[in-house]
């Protein structure tokens, strides 16, 4: 029998290595940005075009490599951060993945330029899957420049399986966040299509994370420190009157290296126990310093997970650690019976001198003088205050029903005060006189949740958010399409504020924004003025529906067309559609009744729920046998 086992080819063996080094461009993004990193750079560049499908480039001004290494640094299990197997329980650097260069050169089109900062001269490298097309001396900054072309374009099945242009750019803006908020001592910019995304100058971790996610969220953070034996925890967490409802601001790191952790994240959120909103989930930004032999970052491809000698430990301290942070900064509520809030003095007094107060004396006043006369006063009144009428004028003029006059004294003894009728009505249930037939019992609402109502053969249960979720959907839909939407302008327009990426997605949107009832003015920075909202949303709701819809365009927004405005109007109406727990009366009741048996599907919610449910006569007749 003929052997049938063989030896892959080098540049086989580097494309399914790039299957699970390299899954999509933001893969490219954090290998690059973590060995310019590594390579003690203090400026980082990163531009992307087409959301890193035909470019991602990477250019540094750190300690570059020499011919020779600019040469292995492609091959495969070539590194400088590993010599012996120890190594890898000892790290203190970025990527070590031996794989990871020569996977990326493996499929797609990479040029290296790079240069030492004693070298006259530096080196200029081609590859294009996996084989060396060129290489020869130039003449190049100090630093390191690779560009990674056309990803992909051997493999154009995983090309096919690529996201949306703003979905890819989403992710990869996410592994910039990751890298660049570790890292607040270098400067870092990011560049798409030419246009600049950011520019982080070098900071703290505190200007770090404002530059980041905006000027607004200065306010929002409360810093956490705490060191031990096992353990060093820094950081900020954000208050918990700003938790939202993704769980977007949320990272840990570990030793300068970004992780995902559920154990760590329930510290976190038992701490908030009983201070967030239902629904709403906190944010924190903490960096954690353990000692590199008491973890494992090998337990996952992309070290976005490790493993923890004391984890129990860790989660204790880090638990306590936002929980003291959180009661020392008056977020959470403290109790202490001995203390006396009357002797505090606020902060900002605690330096100023004390002065005598000021006694102001009425030196005219005697108090000999008999409080009964009146006082000269300063004021000199134009008109003279004429006695005031005797009760009985007020029915000067009325007649009787012969229309006869009556003196005071016959006026006295005609009228009494059972008579007499008031201007207003008698209070009543109801705005408006309704007859008996009107006054039956049409509809009632089960703990502010359900509307019920009665039908021929048995009775219905109708999910009021879900239900107004179906009516608003369609209206809105509706108003993108045929753009017939009706806007309140705004007297005061209202100044709202976003990140950069969140503003692009907002001007990406803007015109089928403006087709539901939004009108913009400018926008100034990071500051985004409306001067006209919706008819059915007030003024305090539009930044939330806005921040909404934002948080759900960044997953997985469509490019264009239908689908785009379907998931602008689920959005929109998941946003404004009444709650559970919100009382209704009887007329909003049946009003949304009426509107929901309007729509084209009134039986389900646009994300495929039950709206209501029919209950037979029948079936209840079963329950009481």
């Amino acid at each position: 029998m003929a052997d049938i086992i063989a030896l892959l080819p080098d540049h086989v063996a580097n494309q399914i290595a790039a299957g699970e080094v390299v899954q999509r461009p933001s893969s490219v993004v954090k290998e690059l940005l973590e060995n310019a990193i590594d390579a003690k750079s203090s400026t980082i560049t990163l531009i992307i075009k087409d959301a890193g499908k035909t470019l991602v480039q990477v250019t540094d001004n750190g300690m570059g490599m020499s011919t020779t290494d600019a040469r292995l640094c492609f091959e495969r299990h070539a590194t400088s951060k590993i010599k012996v197997a120890d190594d890898l329980f000892n790290l203190h650097t970025k990527g070590f993945r031996g794989e990871a260069l020569a996977s990326i050169a493996a499929i797609a089109h990479v040029q290296l330029k790079t240069k030492t900062n004693d070298a006259e001269i530096g080196t200029t490298l081609s590859i294009e899957g996996s084989q060396v097309t060129e290489q020869e001396p130039a003449v190049v900054p100090t630093g390191t420049t690779i560009s990674v072309k056309n990803l992909f374009y051997n493999i154009p099945a995983r090309r096919n399986f690529l996201k949306s242009n703003p979905v890819e750019t989403r992710h990869i803006i996410d592994e910039f966040h990751r890298v660049a908020l570790a890292h607040p001592q270098i400067e870092f910019s990011m560049l798409h299509n030419g246009s600049p995304v950011f520019n982080l100058p070098a900071s703290n971790s505190r200007q770090r994370i404002v530059n980041i996610f905006g000027t607004k969220t200065n306010e929002k953070l409360v810093p956490v420190s705490e060191e031990t034996e096992i353990v060093k925890v820094s950081g900020f967490v954000l208050k918990p009157e700003f938790g939202r409802k993704s769980r977007g601001e949320q990272f840990f790191f570990v030793n300068d290296r970004f992780i995902k952790s559920s154990y760590l994240h329930h510290a976190v959120s038992s701490a908030f126990e009983g201070l967030l909103k239902q629904g709403t989930h906190p944010g924190y930004f903490l960096f954690l310093d353990v000692d590199t032999k008491s973890i494992d970052i090998n337990i996952h491809p992309t070290k976005t997970e490790i493993k923890f000698d004391d984890e129990h430990s860790i989660y204790a301290m880090l638990r306590a650690t936002v929980k003291h942070s959180l009661g020392q900064f008056s977020v959470a509520p403290v109790l202490d019976f001995n203390k006396d809030t009357g002797f505090e003095t606020p902060y900002e007094y605690s330096k100023k001198q004390p002065s005598a107060p000021k006694i102001e004396v009425d030196s005219s006043f005697n108090p000999f003088v008999d409080d009964r006369k009146p006082r000269q006063s300063n004021i000199n009144f134009p008109f003279k205050r004429e006695k005031q009428p005797h009760w009985e004028s007020l029915y000067v003029g009325l007649k009787d029903a012969n229309s006869a006059s009556f003196s005071s004294t016959e006026r006295n003894e005609a009228i009494s005060t059972e008579a007499l009728e008031f201007e207003s009505d008698e209070i009543t249930g109801s705005l408006f006189s309704t007859s008996e037939n009107e006054n039956q019992f049409t509809t009632f609402q089960l703990q502010q949740k359900y509307i019920v109502s009665a039908i021929k053969n048995g009775m219905l249960v109708i999910h009021q958010h879900l239900a107004h979720y179906r009516v608003l959907y369609e209206e809105l839909l509706k108003n993108i399409t045929v753009q017939e939407a009706v806007s309140q302008q705004l007297l005061f327009p209202l100044q709202l504020q976003f990140s950069k990426p969140d503003l692009e997605i907002l001007h990406k949107i803007q015109e089928q924004l403006e087709h539901t009832g939004f009108a913009f003015s400018e926008t100034k920075g990071e500051h985004l003025e409306i001067k006209g909202i919706p008819i059915a949303v007030t003024e305090s709701q539009a930044e939330t529906i806005l921040e909404q819809l934002v948080n759900d365009i960044r997953d997985e927004v469509p490019d264009a067309g239908f689908s785009q405005n379907d998931l602008l109007a689920k959005s929109m109406a998941k946003s404004m559609a009444i709650k559970t727990g919100m009382p209704l009366n009887k007329e909003a009741q049946e009003h949304l009744v009426h509107r929901l048996f309007a729509c084209k599907e009134p039986s389900v919610s646009p994300d495929n729920r039950p709206v209501l449910v029919t209950i037979d006569t029948n079936e209840l007749d079963r329950k009481f046998n």
